[in-house]
Protein backbone atom coordinates (compact mmCIF):
# COMPACT_ATOMS: atom_id res chain seq x y z
CA UNK A 1 0.00 0.00 0.00
CA UNK A 2 2.52 2.76 0.72
CA UNK A 3 4.52 1.85 -2.64
CA UNK A 4 1.15 2.64 -4.31
CA UNK A 5 0.72 6.15 -2.59
CA UNK A 6 4.26 7.02 -3.05
CA UNK A 7 3.80 5.92 -6.81
CA UNK A 8 0.69 8.29 -6.91
CA UNK A 9 2.06 11.40 -5.58
CA UNK A 10 5.25 10.83 -7.22
CA UNK A 11 3.19 10.65 -10.86
CA UNK A 12 0.88 13.10 -10.12
CA UNK A 13 0.02 16.04 -12.25
CA UNK A 14 -1.26 18.91 -9.94
CA UNK A 15 -2.91 20.86 -13.15
CA UNK A 16 -4.42 18.02 -14.90
CA UNK A 17 -7.45 19.06 -17.12
CA UNK A 18 -6.20 23.00 -16.89
CA UNK A 19 -5.19 24.64 -20.26
CA UNK A 20 -2.64 27.53 -19.96
CA UNK A 21 -2.20 30.30 -22.43
CA UNK A 22 1.47 31.26 -22.43
CA UNK A 23 2.30 34.44 -24.19
CA UNK A 24 5.70 34.56 -26.15
CA UNK A 25 6.33 31.23 -25.98
CA UNK A 26 8.72 29.28 -28.16
CA UNK A 27 11.38 30.87 -26.73
CA UNK A 28 13.11 31.46 -22.86
CA UNK A 29 11.33 32.01 -20.06
CA UNK A 30 7.83 31.46 -22.25
CA UNK A 31 9.48 28.04 -23.46
CA UNK A 32 10.44 27.18 -20.02
CA UNK A 33 7.66 27.69 -18.46
CA UNK A 34 5.10 26.09 -21.07
CA UNK A 35 6.98 22.99 -20.74
CA UNK A 36 6.78 22.94 -16.64
CA UNK A 37 3.52 23.33 -16.89
CA UNK A 38 3.01 20.94 -19.65
CA UNK A 39 5.52 18.48 -16.88
CA UNK A 40 2.56 19.43 -13.99
CA UNK A 41 -0.39 18.52 -16.49
CA UNK A 42 -1.57 21.55 -18.30
CA UNK A 43 -2.68 21.80 -21.91
CA UNK A 44 -0.73 24.12 -23.70
CA UNK A 45 -1.23 27.21 -25.62
CA UNK A 46 2.18 28.47 -27.55
CA UNK A 47 1.40 31.95 -28.76
CA UNK A 48 4.31 33.51 -30.58
CA UNK A 49 5.06 36.31 -33.83
CA UNK A 50 7.81 35.49 -35.68
CA UNK A 51 9.19 31.47 -34.36
CA UNK A 52 7.20 29.12 -36.34
CA UNK A 53 9.51 26.46 -35.98
CA UNK A 54 10.54 26.85 -32.26
CA UNK A 55 6.94 27.11 -31.43
CA UNK A 56 6.04 23.87 -33.31
CA UNK A 57 8.98 22.35 -31.10
CA UNK A 58 7.95 23.23 -28.17
CA UNK A 59 4.08 21.78 -29.25
CA UNK A 60 5.73 18.55 -29.46
CA UNK A 61 7.58 18.46 -26.81
CA UNK A 62 4.36 19.05 -24.88
CA UNK A 63 2.79 16.54 -27.20
CA UNK A 64 6.14 13.62 -26.07
CA UNK A 65 4.55 14.25 -22.33
CA UNK A 66 0.89 13.40 -22.77
CA UNK A 67 -0.12 16.88 -22.77
CA UNK A 68 -2.24 18.59 -25.68
CA UNK A 69 -0.72 21.72 -27.28
CA UNK A 70 -1.40 23.94 -29.93
CA UNK A 71 0.82 27.01 -31.44
CA UNK A 72 -1.21 30.07 -32.34
CA UNK A 73 0.20 32.79 -33.81
CA UNK A 74 -0.93 35.88 -32.92
CA UNK A 75 0.79 39.58 -32.31
CA UNK A 76 -0.73 40.38 -28.70
CA UNK A 77 -0.09 43.91 -29.30
CA UNK A 78 -3.11 44.14 -32.09
CA UNK A 79 -6.11 43.53 -29.92
CA UNK A 80 -7.96 41.78 -33.02
CA UNK A 81 -5.52 39.19 -33.29
CA UNK A 82 -5.66 38.69 -29.32
CA UNK A 83 -9.56 38.27 -30.78
CA UNK A 84 -8.78 35.62 -33.18
CA UNK A 85 -6.41 33.92 -30.76
CA UNK A 86 -8.91 33.12 -28.33
CA UNK A 87 -11.37 31.80 -30.89
CA UNK A 88 -8.91 29.16 -31.71
CA UNK A 89 -8.77 28.43 -27.80
CA UNK A 90 -12.13 28.27 -27.28
CA UNK A 91 -12.46 25.82 -30.68
CA UNK A 92 -9.71 23.47 -29.38
CA UNK A 93 -10.30 23.52 -25.93
CA UNK A 94 -13.05 25.37 -24.91
CA UNK A 95 -11.56 26.78 -21.73
CA UNK A 96 -8.78 28.93 -20.50
CA UNK A 97 -7.62 28.37 -16.94
CA UNK A 98 -3.75 29.91 -16.85
CA UNK A 99 -3.00 32.76 -18.57
CA UNK A 100 0.53 33.76 -18.53
CA UNK A 101 1.72 37.37 -19.77
CA UNK A 102 5.11 36.90 -20.53
CA UNK A 103 5.60 38.55 -24.18
CA UNK A 104 7.51 41.70 -23.94
CA UNK A 105 9.06 43.53 -26.54
CA UNK A 106 11.20 47.22 -26.69
CA UNK A 107 13.22 50.00 -27.85
CA UNK A 108 16.39 50.17 -26.40
CA UNK A 109 17.62 53.87 -26.51
CA UNK A 110 17.48 56.30 -23.92
CA UNK A 111 13.94 57.47 -22.66
CA UNK A 112 14.54 60.98 -24.12
CA UNK A 113 15.06 60.08 -27.39
CA UNK A 114 11.70 57.82 -27.42
CA UNK A 115 9.63 58.45 -29.73
CA UNK A 116 5.55 57.90 -29.15
CA UNK A 117 5.11 54.77 -31.66
CA UNK A 118 7.96 53.32 -29.53
CA UNK A 119 6.26 54.19 -26.46
CA UNK A 120 3.14 52.66 -27.67
CA UNK A 121 4.38 49.92 -29.35
CA UNK A 122 6.41 48.84 -25.71
CA UNK A 123 3.05 48.90 -23.90
CA UNK A 124 0.93 47.24 -26.24
CA UNK A 125 2.75 44.55 -26.17
CA UNK A 126 4.49 44.13 -22.67
CA UNK A 127 1.45 45.45 -20.31
CA UNK A 128 -1.50 46.07 -22.16
CA UNK A 129 -1.75 42.68 -24.14
CA UNK A 130 -1.94 41.23 -20.73
CA UNK A 131 -5.12 43.32 -19.79
CA UNK A 132 -6.61 42.59 -23.68
CA UNK A 133 -5.89 38.64 -22.59
CA UNK A 134 -7.20 38.82 -19.19
CA UNK A 135 -10.29 40.06 -20.60
CA UNK A 136 -10.73 37.50 -22.87
CA UNK A 137 -9.94 34.55 -20.13
CA UNK A 138 -11.73 35.75 -17.31
CA UNK A 139 -15.22 34.69 -18.32
CA UNK A 140 -13.61 31.37 -19.11
CA UNK A 141 -11.72 31.19 -15.91
CA UNK A 142 -14.93 31.99 -13.96
CA UNK A 143 -17.19 29.34 -15.69
CA UNK A 144 -15.12 26.78 -13.71
CA UNK A 145 -14.55 29.12 -10.43
CA UNK A 146 -10.82 28.95 -10.51
CA UNK A 147 -7.81 30.63 -12.68
CA UNK A 148 -4.62 31.67 -12.76
CA UNK A 149 -3.20 35.05 -14.41
CA UNK A 150 0.76 35.44 -14.23
CA UNK A 151 2.74 38.44 -15.20
CA UNK A 152 6.59 38.45 -16.10
CA UNK A 153 8.08 41.53 -15.29
CA UNK A 154 11.53 42.64 -14.13
CA UNK A 155 13.84 44.72 -12.47
CA UNK A 156 13.66 47.43 -14.45
CA UNK A 157 10.20 48.37 -13.02
CA UNK A 158 11.83 49.68 -9.95
CA UNK A 159 15.41 50.22 -11.06
CA UNK A 160 17.01 52.30 -13.60
CA UNK A 161 19.21 50.43 -15.98
CA UNK A 162 20.96 52.03 -19.07
CA UNK A 163 18.45 52.83 -22.16
CA UNK A 164 15.47 50.55 -20.58
CA UNK A 165 13.72 53.29 -20.14
CA UNK A 166 10.46 52.67 -21.76
CA UNK A 167 10.69 48.90 -21.26
CA UNK A 168 11.08 49.19 -17.57
CA UNK A 169 7.82 51.65 -17.55
CA UNK A 170 6.22 48.97 -19.25
CA UNK A 171 7.10 46.85 -16.71
CA UNK A 172 6.23 48.76 -13.90
CA UNK A 173 3.06 49.12 -15.50
CA UNK A 174 2.34 45.30 -15.59
CA UNK A 175 3.15 45.39 -11.62
CA UNK A 176 0.11 47.91 -11.21
CA UNK A 177 -2.10 46.37 -13.20
CA UNK A 178 -1.28 43.17 -11.50
CA UNK A 179 -2.33 44.32 -8.58
CA UNK A 180 -5.55 45.93 -9.28
CA UNK A 181 -6.59 42.52 -11.18
CA UNK A 182 -5.64 40.66 -8.21
CA UNK A 183 -7.98 42.67 -5.92
CA UNK A 184 -10.74 42.50 -8.28
CA UNK A 185 -10.66 39.18 -9.22
CA UNK A 186 -9.58 37.11 -5.98
CA UNK A 187 -13.30 36.92 -5.13
CA UNK A 188 -13.84 35.09 -8.21
CA UNK A 189 -11.21 32.26 -7.52
CA UNK A 190 -8.73 33.93 -10.05
CA UNK A 191 -5.69 34.78 -8.40
CA UNK A 192 -2.56 36.66 -10.00
CA UNK A 193 0.50 37.66 -9.50
CA UNK A 194 3.70 38.57 -10.96
CA UNK A 195 7.07 37.02 -11.06
CA UNK A 196 10.45 39.46 -11.83
CA UNK A 197 13.38 37.65 -12.86
CA UNK A 198 16.85 38.51 -12.37
CA UNK A 199 19.30 38.61 -14.86
CA UNK A 200 18.89 35.71 -17.15
CA UNK A 201 20.44 34.31 -20.09
CA UNK A 202 18.18 34.40 -23.10
CA UNK A 203 18.50 35.79 -26.20
CA UNK A 204 17.36 39.16 -25.40
CA UNK A 205 20.19 39.96 -23.98
CA UNK A 206 22.26 40.26 -27.04
CA UNK A 207 19.76 43.41 -27.57
CA UNK A 208 21.36 45.34 -24.76
CA UNK A 209 24.31 47.63 -24.91
CA UNK A 210 26.85 45.48 -22.55
CA UNK A 211 29.45 43.21 -22.54
CA UNK A 212 27.24 39.96 -22.38
CA UNK A 213 30.08 37.57 -21.01
CA UNK A 214 31.45 40.16 -18.64
CA UNK A 215 27.72 40.78 -17.43
CA UNK A 216 26.87 37.02 -17.02
CA UNK A 217 30.28 36.84 -15.41
CA UNK A 218 30.22 39.22 -13.06
CA UNK A 219 26.30 39.10 -12.61
CA UNK A 220 26.96 35.18 -11.44
CA UNK A 221 29.82 36.29 -8.61
CA UNK A 222 27.86 38.95 -7.22
CA UNK A 223 24.96 36.64 -6.49
CA UNK A 224 24.92 34.60 -3.17
CA UNK A 225 23.84 31.52 -4.71
CA UNK A 226 26.90 32.07 -7.28
CA UNK A 227 24.86 31.45 -10.79
CA UNK A 228 22.51 33.56 -12.38
CA UNK A 229 18.76 32.33 -12.64
CA UNK A 230 17.49 30.13 -15.74
CA UNK A 231 14.53 30.34 -17.67
CA UNK A 232 13.74 26.88 -15.57
CA UNK A 233 14.28 28.20 -12.21
CA UNK A 234 11.83 30.75 -13.23
CA UNK A 235 9.13 28.54 -14.89
CA UNK A 236 9.27 26.74 -11.74
CA UNK A 237 8.19 29.70 -9.05
CA UNK A 238 5.64 30.37 -11.85
CA UNK A 239 4.34 27.46 -12.01
CA UNK A 240 4.22 27.25 -7.97
CA UNK A 241 1.98 30.19 -8.24
CA UNK A 242 -0.40 28.17 -10.44
CA UNK A 243 -0.73 25.45 -8.11
CA UNK A 244 -3.61 25.31 -5.38
CA UNK A 245 -0.46 25.69 -2.94
CA UNK A 246 -0.41 29.42 -3.65
CA UNK A 247 -4.04 30.42 -3.56
CA UNK A 248 -3.36 32.97 -0.37
CA UNK A 249 -0.55 34.82 -2.15
CA UNK A 250 -2.61 37.28 -3.88
CA UNK A 251 -1.13 40.29 -6.10
CA UNK A 252 2.47 39.95 -5.24
CA UNK A 253 5.64 40.73 -7.62
CA UNK A 254 7.89 37.29 -6.65
CA UNK A 255 11.31 38.01 -7.32
CA UNK A 256 13.51 35.28 -8.61
CA UNK A 257 17.24 36.47 -8.68
CA UNK A 258 19.18 33.95 -6.38
CA UNK A 259 19.45 37.18 -4.05
CA UNK A 260 21.25 39.59 -6.29
CA UNK A 261 19.05 42.09 -5.27
CA UNK A 262 18.94 42.43 -1.78
CA UNK A 263 22.70 43.18 -1.98
CA UNK A 264 23.68 47.17 -1.99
Amino acid sequence: MAEEVTYHIAGSKPLQGKVALITGASRGIGRATALELARRGADIVVNFLRRRSAADEVVAATHAMGQRAIAVKANVGEAEEIDRMFDQIQAEFGRCDILIGNAATGVIRPITQIEDKHWDWTLDINARSILRCARKAIPLMEAHGWGRIIGITSFGSTRVFPEYGVVGVSKAAIEALIRYLAVDLAPKGIIVNAVSPGVVETDALKYFPIDLERTLREGALRTPVRRLATPEDIAKVVAFLCSDDAAMIVGQTIVVDGGWSILA
